[in-house]
């Protein structure tokens, strides 16, 4: 198998898990890792064994390096990946796959002009738990998908994030910040999003940081932290989205889908594992996965994506979905803004789900 020389930048708290992909991945080798702050990136280098430490025009201008991996804050996203595709590379980016959606438009242009890979976070509906969920609504379990309900309910990550200033700025609040996840599910299982009415909020004015060297420090809030949408999907299913990071909750169903024969309670979109529940006869029926990556998985998107490159297909985890998940965020906003539905242009085809079959075989 072929091995895609990698560069990551960003060496932040979920680089890590990027890292460690090549040994799930053998068509993965990290060769390069960047970073605004070099001593992290050295030290990050030095931890996982990756060759090179340096800065992000240094990584990039690098030849062996065939793909970047953009772990930046969202607000850097765009640039990052835009640098990225202007250097001939194909770029994988964590979620949003960029803040203002006339710049995820352009990097999606740039990218097919140049015969470039876009793809982008999350890959958790690649995870044997999703995946197993699409196989039981393909095969038509529930009956026929009506009605579907998500929810990410928090009180934000200012308690544990040791830099969480960007998590209340445009371009994040819970909606960007973990709305992907759920979103990019939907679309996964049910198909892409026609129309959408919204409402949002900021509930708090300041936030205080609770953890780490800015333990006490005050963060001003400029973005909504609670938004709750009616989604209309293209094939005619509702539904409801709500993401909070002003909410007190220990337990409750992320995502249910309400069908004609039955209701499924879905593993967490922020998961890769996770068995299904299924409701039906009267009775709660528990079904495991059969499909493998149920562990920390990420990464996934990105080996899926050179694969599908390199037989000439589009990548499930690809620019196309993700913009319209960005495009579809943008339109619940505007919606409360504006105080009326909004119709999602984007049309991207559904992914195709994934074959069983041993780990690595069925990402070819």
């Amino acid at each position: 198998m072929n091995r895609h020389k990698i560069g990551i930048v960003g060496a932040g708290n979920i680089s890590g898990i990027y890292l460690e992909a090549p040994r799930k991945f053998s068509n993965l080798e990290v060769v390069a890792l960047a970073d605004l702050d070099l001593d992290k990136a050295r030290a990050q280098a030095a931890k996982y064994g990756v060759p090179k430490a340096c800065t992000v025009d240094e990584l990039l201008a690098l030849p062996e390096v065939e793909g970047v991996v953009n772990l930046t804050v969202p607000n850097a996203h765009a640039e990052v990946s835009r640098a990225a595709l202007q250097a001939g590379k194909h770029i994988y980016t964590e979620k949003p796959l960029a803040t203002v959606l006339e710049e995820g438009q352009e990097l999606l242009r740039l990218a097919r002009s140049k015969g470039l890979e876009l793809g982008c976070a999350p890959d958790t509906f690649l995870g044997g738990g999703l995946q197993h969920a699409r196989q039981l609504l393909d095969e038509g379990v529930i009956g026929e998908p009506v009605a579907f309900q998500a929810a990410m309910l928090s009180h934000g990550p200012e308690a544990w994030h040791p830099s969480p200033e960007f998590f209340y700025q445009p371009g994040a609040g819970p909606l960007f910040d973990m709305g992907p996840y759920y979103l990019t599910a939907l679309v996964a299982l049910l198909g892409p999003v026609a129309a959408v009415s919204g409402f949002s909020r900021a509930s708090f004015p300041t936030r205080t940081v609770g953890s780490g060297p800015k333990k006490g420090e005050a963060i001003a809030v400029n973005t909504p932290t609670h938004v709750t949408a009616s989604l209309e999907l293209a094939s005619g299913v509702i539904g409801t989205l709500t993401t909070s990071f002003d909410t007190y909750w220990e337990k409750y169903d992320t995502l249910v889908i309400y069908g004609s024969k039955g209701t499924m309670v879905l593993p967490d979109p922020n998961s890769f594992g996770g068995n299904v529940r299924i409701w039906k006869d009267k009775a709660w029926h528990e079904s495991a996965p059969a499909h493998p990556f149920t562990e920390n998985s990420r990464g996934m998107g990105l080996s899926e994506m050179l694969h599908a490159h390199a037989r000439g297909r589009e990548p499930r985890a690809s620019g196309s979905l993700a913009l319209h998940v960005l495009e579809t965020m943008h339109a619940i906003l505007r919606s409360s803004r504006e105080r009326q539905a909004v119709a999602v242009h984007s049309q991207p085809g559904q992914p195709a789900p994934l074959p069983l079959g041993s780990d690595e075989e069925i990402l070819r």
